[in-house]
């Protein structure tokens, strides 16, 4: 067994694609509209989907928020330096609500950013 993906909703689907492309460096692997269920889908990540769980972005048509809950934590990026994960977010125009450094209570190195929809996304910079 294996993790294929994580399923987000998004209010832009646009937006959203841009953000984790053009923001967080993935690709899209693959988009295809359900016009008798009025979604769309639309898969991103760093590898194929035959080797890496991706990230799947469903898009309701006509449905623009979405309330997060209080059950959702968040999605973890290995990154190789993440104040530097940080700054590139910053440049191309991402939000970074909170700045790369060492967590409250250890040594790991880690730093969140949030996607247009308010889901959050952790970067931990890789040990050694």
């Amino acid at each position: 067994m294996r993790i294929l993906h994580t399923m987000l909703r998004v209010g832009n689907l646009d937006k959203s694609i841009a953000f984790y492309t053009e923001v967080l460096g993935m690709k899209l692997l693959r988009r295809h509209d359900y016009p008798e269920g009025k979604f769309t889908l639309a898969f991103v990540g760093y590898d194929g989907e035959d080797r890496s769980a991706v990230i799947e972005l469903t898009h309701n048509w006509g449905v623009e928020k979405y309330e997060l809950g209080s059950g959702y934590g968040h999605i973890a990026i290995e990154v190789d330096d993440a104040y530097k994960a940080c700054e590139l977010v910053k440049q191309r125009g991402g939000k970074v609500v909170r700045e790369a450094g060492p967590m409250k209570h250890g040594t790991t190195v880690l730093a969140f950013v949030e996607d247009p929809d308010g889901y959050k996304i952790e970067f931990i910079q890789k040990r050694g």
